[in-house]
């Protein structure tokens, strides 16, 4: 399969997703609580119909690899190359009728990510990349501001060699571990500017060189394999707060430059 052809085939994963989450965005959707009785964790049936869809495409394509989703588990798991898909990550923003969610469909090679794609269908963006490399593909403006046609260009993460001049996001401080999250603060209280929300769009929104640090923790691997290739492809930086591979997630720090990503690291080690 040529690299042409998995382009298009990531896109066709995009695009079946697209098809089953957006009849439901923006109306009057109920939402399950998989938590049970903990922090709210919303679920949709929009979340699992799109799951469910990109699953069938992957097994009528190439039914020896693996899917690992957050919605129905993991499948062959000890396939060489094995698939790793949120449906929706920011499902509570979905909820609210806020656009700061995507469907994040990512590939692992021997357990290491190869590939990612963040599809927001409401804006019609999508950021992908291979960890060599990272692009955008949106609509295209007009010098009089204009929608135009699909446009793609290459992402760039912004040199931000300093914290005092970082700008830096996360989902939430209260999504943060109880015993970690001083280790949150003593890096926001040292930065220029934080914003809460946007769950994968802050990565993407790093990798686009708008934002220059994003920390999180209690992340799993679906929430993460697929926006790895992209930041790296984009020349950032992503590692567990302890510099480690942030492939099986935990507590994570990206950074578009590498100088800021050492020393977010050292102030969240204390």
């Amino acid at each position: 399969m040529t690299a042409v052809d998995f382009e298009k085939f990531v896109g066709r994963l995009a695009d079946v997703s697209a098809e089953a989450i957006m009849p439901f965005f923006r109306t009057a959707l109920a939402a399950d609580d998989k938590a049970h009785g903990g922090a709210f964790d919303p679920v949709t049936e929009a979340d699992r119909a799109a799951e469910l869809a990109m699953r069938r495409l992957i097994e009528t394509t190439f039914p020896g690899h693996g899917v690992y989703g957050e919605e129905f588990g993991l499948l062959r798991e000890d396939a060489e190359y094995v698939w790793v898909l949120d449906p929706i990550d920011g499902t509570k923003s979905f909820i609210c009728g806020l656009p700061l969610w995507g469907t994040l469909i990512g590939l692992a090679h021997r357990g290491r990510p190869c590939y990612g794609l963040m599809s927001q269908p409401f804006t019609r963006e999508r950021f992908f990349g291979d960890g060599e490399a990272a692009y955008w593909r949106g609509l295209a403006r007009g010098p009089e501001g204009e929608r135009g046609g699909l446009e793609k260009r290459k992402l760039s993460t912004r040199p931000c060699p300093r914290l005092e001049q970082a700008t830096l996001m996360t989902t939430s401080p209260l999504l943060i571990d109880v015993a970690l999250r001083e280790g949150f603060y003593r890096v926001e209280r040292e930065t220029r500017l934080s914003r809460y929300g946007g769950d994968c769009y802050a990565y993407c929104a790093l990798a686009a060189g708008h934002v220059d640090l994003v920390i999180e923790s209690n992340l799993k691997p679906y929430d993460i394999v697929a926006l790895i290739p992209i930041i790296e492809g984009a020349g950032g930086v992503i590692t567990d707060w302890s510099g480690g591979n942030a492939a099986m997630g935990g507590a994570i720090v990206a950074a578009g430059d590498p100088a800021l990503h050492e020393a977010a690291l050292k102030l969240l080690a204390g």
